[in-house]
């Protein structure tokens, strides 16, 4: 098989190092997000279990069975399904639901009972966000239909879940509001003759910070992956490289305009190189004219706008060679860009940067690689755990 242009290299032992880090902060209470391919990252599953884990947590119901049919046994949650998703897959691979409303308890409850089998839910309560979960007025009556469900033996409440909305901000006064509304939530549930045994409110921003008590589970995705939303950290060690190779490289005179609109134009002599990764791989569009990549040690400006399969590089005195390697962000110890740097160029947030890499799968290869030391610890929850560092990378399947 003929070697990718590009590849996107996963640090495993980053992974499981960041994943130490909230199993110690939490008490081993980590349900490890998942969704969207591992926020690009791939098949780590095993890794974070390894790696102190307790449980795995995912978006859509897809995802949750395709971690199954990978071999992964662990307790797993799958909370954004309509209420015509294949449940009878997810009651027979023993995969948890959230309940966000009495449509999807219905429907679950009713496959079943067809299937005289019970399913394991997670009543999701709206606790300030107006998006995803049960809006408060209508929270009562689903508790009800779930202890009806409960005793004709169709479903067993086995948690409650929620999601702040301002955790990256601990002093937010959004954070009370929204703990006391989720605590009322539980105790409406309660009184209602259901007994969840696992409570769920806190993600990363809000178990770095301790803006709300972390409960039975932390519900840990971005920080897995290196990525800290409420900038308090510098613990968690990054997770993702991605290289490409020049494709080819030129010399231009001074006025030598690049790109779609001309929009970048050489102000002397100079040199350009082609890379073969655009927004098509989901390189930000958003970014052209500030990004930067690293190119034999030093940075270089792109120049002109991200097209869809390229974008050009000015290496400026330095002509580079057809196949040497680019650098377009990893862990930055060796001065390379980061993902935060390539979010702030384009106007975003990191764990966008990262989700949207790898849409060319033929051209994006995912390999394991050894990952950067963590960083001193910083921030409220940091000062209390310390990055545990395994004693190899290993390749996750």
């Amino acid at each position: 098989m003929q070697p990718t242009a590009s590849e996107l290299v996963v640090h495993d032992a980053a992974i499981r190092a960041n994943t130490a880090t909230f199993a110690q902060l939490t008490g081993g209470r980590v349900m490890a997000v998942l969704k969207a391919d591992a926020f690009g990252h791939g098949a780590i599953a095993r890794s974070v279990l390894e790696a102190g884990a307790c449980s795995i947590g995912v978006a859509a119901l897809p995802e949750a069975l395709a971690l199954r049919a990978d071999g992964i046994d662990a307790p797993l949650l799958s909370w954004l399904n309509t209420p015509d998703a294949d449940f009878a897959a997810a009651i027979a691979a023993r995969i948890e639901l959230a309940v966000p409303s009495a449509a999807h308890l219905h429907a679950i409850g009713a496959v079943a009972v067809r299937l005289g089998a019970r399913a394991s839910v997670h009543l999701h309560a709206d606790v300030g966000m107006a998006r995803d979960g049960c809006p408060p007025r209508d929270w009562s009556a689903l508790c009800t239909l779930a202890r009806e469900y409960e005793a004709i033996g169709a479903i067993t409440v086995t948690g409650i879940m929620g999601h702040l909305s301002c955790a990256d901000d601990p002093e937010h006064p959004q954070n009370t509001r929204e703990r006391l509304m989720f605590e009322n939530a539980a105790r409406t549930a309660v009184r209602r003759g259901l007994a969840p045994r696992t409570l769920h409110l806190a993600a990363t921003a809000a178990t770095l910070t301790g803006a709300v008590p972390g409960f039975d589970v932390s519900r840990i995705g971005a920080g897995i992956f290196g990525i800290d939303p409420s900038g308090t950290t510098r613990a968690l060690r990054p997770a993702l490289t991605l290289r490409s190779r020049v494709v080819s490289a030129r010399e231009v005179d001074a006025g030598t305009g690049v790109g779609y609109g001309l929009d970048y134009v050489a102000e002397r002599r100079t040199h350009l190189a082609l890379l073969p990764v655009g927004y098509g791989d989901g390189l930000p569009r958003e970014a052209s004219g500030r990004a930067e990549v690293l190119v034999r040690g030093r940075r270089r400006p792109i120049a002109g706008r991200v097209s869809m399969d390229m974008v050009v590089v000015d290496t400026g005195d330095e002509l580079l060679d057809p196949g040497e390697s680019v650098t377009f962000f990893g862990p930055g110890e060796a001065g390379e860009p980061t993902v935060a740097e390539w979010a702030e160029w384009s106007h975003t947030i990191e764990h966008e940067i990262v989700t949207r890499l790898g849409s060319r799968a033929s051209r994006i290869s995912r390999t394991l690689d050894t990952g950067p030391a963590a960083g001193p610890a910083a921030g409220p929850a940091a000062g209390r755990a310390a990055a545990q560092t395994p004693a190899a990378d290993t390749v996750a399947a």
